[in-house]
């Protein structure tokens, strides 16, 4: 048993999913994206959903992400069922206690770093000078900071993922939900996204949930599933 599995075994329940399913309608055509899924998150957890693209895998993040709600079964958060829960609500938590780091970055291209960081903050009515001042300390936290005003244009794709992420932690998130954080990245920069992410799982700071389709970003968590066809095909917990 590794070090993260010994200390989330005994932590409270996150998560806990029960016969998810979601349905969408493509044309005519009622597309399964999720079958049945039955799934306990523990805080303090680095769990990897790992499988090919259309295996359900993103559809999940956006469940547990709280951005998007079941159209069966229930996904109950620190108790709360988000599956019956209104858009208000569903708000506050994706704003308040979960972070969000998208594949495609989603930095709006014409905010420096610093501001793209801070506005995360805004729904929360936080100070602009209290903003300014965390989207300082997060970005120089994640290496960035002499990059403070710098435009997504003059960023790598190291860098533009590392304010993502600075932005995804501006709300002292408890989750970070992560779709293919990596997936756009080279060895170098994925290897170093993956070190910071890590580091601050490691440290309590969040729990930290990621899918993707990378055995090398999969190998760091304490626990990993794999999915097909909209279901767990497979469910281990790393030694």
């Amino acid at each position: 048993m590794n070090e993260t599995t010994a200390k989330t075994e005994g932590a409270a329940l996150l998560y806990e999913l029960h016969g998810v399913e979601r349905r969408y309608l493509k044309g005519a055509a009622e597309v399964m994206a999720l079958r049945g899924i039955d799934l306990d998150i523990r805080a303090g957890e680095l769990l990897s959903i790992e499988g090919p693209s259309g295996s359900g895998k993103s559809t999940l993040l956006q469940l547990l992400g709280a951005l998007d709600t079941p159209t069966a079964g229930t996904v109950h958060f620190e108790g709360q069922d988000l599956s019956r829960a209104g858009e208000k609500t569903l708000t506050e938590i994706r704003s308040e206690r979960i972070g969000f780091i998208f594949q495609q970055f989603n930095l709006i291209p014409t905010l420096s770093a610093a501001d793209n960081v801070a506005i995360a903050m805004a729904p929360r009515h936080v100070s602009k000078s209290t903003q300014r001042e965390r989207a300082a300390d997060l970005l120089s936290r994640v290496g960035l900071g002499e990059r403070l005003d710098h435009l997504p244009s003059r960023l790598s794709g190291g860098e533009q993922q590392r304010v993502a992420i600075a932005r995804a932690l501006a709300n002292h998130p408890e989750v970070i939900v992560a779709d293919e954080p990596t997936g756009n990245l080279d060895t170098k920069n994925a290897a170093g996204v993956m070190d910071l992410l890590v580091g601050l799982q490691s440290a309590g700071d969040v729990t930290l949930i990621i899918a993707t389709h990378d055995p090398e970003v999969a190998r760091h968590a304490s626990r990993q599933i794999r999915m097909r066809d909209g279901r767990i095909a497979k469910h281990a917990t790393v030694a």
